[in-house]
């Protein structure tokens, strides 16, 4: 089997699944609605802000958490938002599976003490 083929036959099966479909109406029903486009955009500008906040080693008040969960709350109330917020889930949980069934089909082919990666087993050649 030719891999190229196949991954065309992937591409065309990812655009046929329920899950793009989904994604494509949900987006276009966001982008159509302004109130619902502006909501996620502020939660996803508050979730980088505390990802870069974890990232950076500084601690994540109870304040912040519980703001975000409240927006998010607030999101879940609007229909178009939450339907996109589920639709771009289930469509990153279909794309994950794919890359871990393609990552455990190559991890054979991809030695790491060539790579110059440690062992998995977190044992080193010493």
């Amino acid at each position: 089997m030719n891999p190229y083929d196949a991954a065309h036959r992937l591409a065309k099966a990812l655009r046929e699944s329920e899950e793009f479909k989904e994604m494509k109406e949900a987006q276009e029903a966001l982008k159509a609605d302004e109130s619902a486009k502006k909501m996620v955009l502020d939660f996803r500008s508050k979730q980088l802000e505390l990802q870069k906040q974890k990232l950076s080693g500084i601690e994540i008040s109870k304040e912040q958490e519980e703001k975000t969960e409240k927006l998010l709350e607030v999101i879940n109330m609007n229909m178009i938002a939450r339907r996109f917020l589920q639709a771009e889930y289930k469509i990153a949980v279909l794309l994950q599976d794919v890359q871990k069934i393609i990552g455990e089909a190559t991890n054979e082919i991809f030695d790491s003490e060539l790579m110059g990666m440690p062992e998995e087993n977190g044992e080193q050649d010493t």
